[in-house]
């Protein structure tokens, strides 16, 4: 996400990069694995939950912060917190990543007139609610090059709750390079774009393949001013 000097959408990558080292000693905590099933174990569920929590804490943390907070400050100044849904772990699944190597870079529209150039790491293929999807995954040429950033992948996905209980113009997931070929997809981890909050950035618009046909009621919702 880059505002009009450029700038913005590092920022808002940075941030969410600070956050998720807030929370990478307890998520590095977590060894077992969810899967879209009532049959998980209590403890596994509760696990689940705590690291849910924490993200929602740690995204609150660094919206109250005036470094890195997208809040103009007449919002910001009187920022209690986001509005979540309630965590739900069966929104938590593990997609399977087919990496596409030979794929090359292109320009992403976003919400204004620049451009956000991006690749297609991969393709991640899951089941939730007992359907299959696919969606597409995408890594930054630019960004990769960037300390911190060599395993960084951005997911921008919509669904069914848009403009109904969640931002319209659909939310990210951040994700990280897995060591194997597969990747826990937590979609209680879904936050706003910086343009839901303040209208000098420049958002990455969700492209066509990633727009979801059933509803997704985790994650942030809108953000009433």
């Amino acid at each position: 996400m880059s505002n009009t000097n450029n700038t913005g959408f590092k920022g808002f990558r940075t941030g969410l990069f600070i956050l998720g080292c807030l929370l990478i000693f307890s998520a590095c905590r977590q060894a077992k694995k969810y899967h879209d099933t009532t049959s998980v174990p209590v403890v596994e569920r509760q696990g689940a939950l705590a690291d849910i929590i924490s993200f929602q804490q740690g995204l609150n943390a660094s919206f109250k912060d005036p470094e890195i907070s997208p809040l103009p400050d007449r919002f910001r100044m009187r920022f209690e917190g986001l509005e979540f849904f309630e965590p739900d772990t069966s929104y938590r699944v593990w997609a399977r990543l087919e990496r596409t190597p030979d794929a090359l870079p292109f320009q992403m529209q976003t919400s204004t007139d620049e451009q956000a150039a991006e690749r297609v790491y991969g393709i991640l293929s899951f089941t939730l609610k007992g359907n299959p999807y696919r969606l597409e995954v995408y890594q930054s040429p630019d960004l990769v090059l960037e300390a911190g950033y060599e395993d960084y992948l951005f997911l921008p996905f919509s669904d069914r709750t848009n403009g109904q209980g969640t931002y319209e113009g659909g939310r990210y997931i951040d994700l990280r390079i897995p060591k194997r070929d597969s990747i826990l997809l937590d979609f209680n981890k879904a936050y706003n774009p910086y343009c839901a909050y303040n209208p000098k950035y420049s958002c990455p618009l969700v492209p066509e393949i990633n727009r979801l046909d059933v509803e997704i009621p985790v994650g942030v919702k809108a953000f009433k001013k």
